[in-house]
């Protein structure tokens, strides 16, 4: 089943962003780069900074998609304001 996950960003936590970076792709890449369908920044209007994250990735159930969420290093690092996590049906 795919999930849609969307993590938005606290105002003014770019810093938190760029220092975790590395560690965020890692985690995507070496555990969860096959079951990802589409994933990466959401940008400000001037499409320099970054403002959060979207995710279309494949889990079995709900939890697993709250568990990938809550061990990603932005998560831990307490970028984000909210995250949402809803199933998605993938059309086209």
């Amino acid at each position: 089943m795919h999930f849609y996950i969307r993590c938005v960003d606290k105002p003014g936590h770019l810093a938190v962003r760029k220092v975790n970076r590395d560690a965020h792709l890692a985690y995507i890449k070496d555990g969860f780069a096959d079951r990802i369908v589409a994933a990466g920044p959401t940008l400000d209007p001037d499409l320099e900074g970054m403002n959060g994250s979207v995710f279309i990735i494949e889990f079995d159930n709900q939890a697993e998609a709250e568990e990938f969420a809550a061990n990603d290093p932005y998560g831990k690092a307490g970028l984000f304001e909210s995250v949402i996590i809803r199933p998605f049906k993938k059309v086209f």
